[in-house]
């Protein structure tokens, strides 16, 4: 009698486990296949952040750079703050970008708090706030931005 129950068990393990394999994110490491997953085809993206506490907001931006994505954070009146090449995964409604030993390079304007948080690679995950709004985190940071004036707003749901 217990054989047939673990085997039961093990049956529905296994079929969870292969559900998540499907499931898995597609990741994508150009601007052209971020626009296709994303169902965007826009121009590359650059926003604004609204929730800095120092009146310097940091200006995102989006682009490939020798055929990879590039996520770029300019602190205003300061310079890098910090810059990357990754990929880019879907993660449910999120979007994450994720960035290896060595693919992180943190500049000036960061902390150094960020810089030891992040010296070794990390991941932001982006989020959609609304109609114009993301929200884009990582480990001991996160904040809001808005498109950039003149900038086109990115469509962030998965592609169907």
């Amino acid at each position: 009698m217990k054989r047939p129950l673990l085997l039961a068990a093990l049956s529905m393990l296994l079929s969870l486990v292969s559900h998540d394999v499907a499931a898995a994110p597609d990741c994508v490491t150009t601007l052209g296949e971020l626009r296709t997953l994303l169902g965007d085809r826009r121009d590359a993206l650059q926003w604004v952040e609204t929730t800095m506490d120092d009146g310097k907001p940091l200006l995102v931006s989006i682009v490939e750079r020798h055929g990879a994505l590039a996520l770029e954070f300019i602190k205003t009146g300061e310079g890098l703050w910090a810059e990357g090449s990754g990929a880019v995964c879907g993660a449910g409604m999120d979007f994450e970008i994720s960035f290896g030993k060595g693919q992180l390079r943190m500049g000036p304007a960061s902390g150094w708090l960020l810089r030891s948080l992040l010296g070794q690679g990390g991941k932001f995950t982006m989020t959609r706030l609304g109609a114009d709004q993301l929200r884009i985190a990582t480990s001991g940071w996160s904040g809001t931005f808005v498109p950039k004036p003149n900038q086109r707003v990115l469509t962030i749901t998965p592609a169907q």
